[in-house]
């Protein structure tokens, strides 16, 4: 009896140290949704310095990544994750497809010690390309700086020929910037973690084959849907 109640201890131990890691990265990704909620929500709470409605309604996807870092003094070396979340023909936005960003020329303000990064996607060509696991940006598809503000003026630009267009915030100041050379990577094991698939694949995630229910992802889902009402 006494060797069955050690081997049931035992078998539930090895379950908890199975199940508690995922239970961990799960719960930094939800906080990543979060993050993003919220860096998305304060850039659009000043329109007259936020990416302009025009483009927003527009887009095919938007990809947020809160707290890209530098990483010491390597060229090139910033590094952050993100989240990454298509619209499909009827309007509605998938689940967030969890990614990373890498390299590219992030523009840093002194003293800044990271910076939010926001990609908006008027290509559909290059979002499948991101699918398919390593996407980079100018070579990949066009990039450029975004306009912003809320004026038609401000987004001439958006007639123009890059297929996505790119926006920073360092130390409270928000702006347009090139992110030529940066890459993006579908990070499969964040989605595997959150939705608690280890198959999981990007592309059912974006193409609204797997849908989340989180709080945090409905939020931002519904700030999104605010955003670009307009289409």
């Amino acid at each position: 009896m006494k060797i069955k109640s050690v081997l049931f201890v035992m078998a539930v131990m090895v379950i908890m140290i199975a199940v508690l890691p995922r239970h961990a990265v799960a719960e930094d990704e939800t906080r990543k949704v979060g993050d993003a909620a919220a860096v998305l929500k304060e850039i659009m709470a000043v329109p007259e310095k936020g990416i302009p409605p025009a483009l927003l309604s527009g887009a095919h996807g938007i990809a947020i990544i809160p707290g890209v870092i530098k990483l010491g003094f390597i060229i090139g070396g910033r590094y952050g994750t993100g989240v990454l979340l298509v619209r499909d023909a009827a309007g509605k936005w998938s689940s967030p497809s969890f990614i990373s960003l890498a390299g590219g020329g992030i523009g840093w303000q002194i003293g800044a010690q990271s910076t939010d990064i926001i990609l908006v996607f008027k290509s559909r060509q290059s979002i499948e390309g991101i699918k398919k696991g390593k996407f980079t940006l100018g070579a990949d598809a066009a990039v450029a700086a975004g306009p912003v503000g809320r004026s038609m003026e401000a987004a001439t630009d958006v007639k123009l020929k890059a297929e996505v267009y790119s926006y920073s915030r360092s130390r409270g100041l928000f702006a347009g910037i090139s992110l030529e050379g940066a890459a993006l990577q579908i990070d499969h094991e964040a989605n595997a973690a959150f939705y608690g698939k280890p198959e999981i694949s990007a592309g059912d995630i974006l193409s609204g084959k797997v849908v989340s229910e989180a709080p945090a992802v409905k939020h931002l889902e519904k700030l999104l849907n605010e955003y670009t009402a307009s289409k």
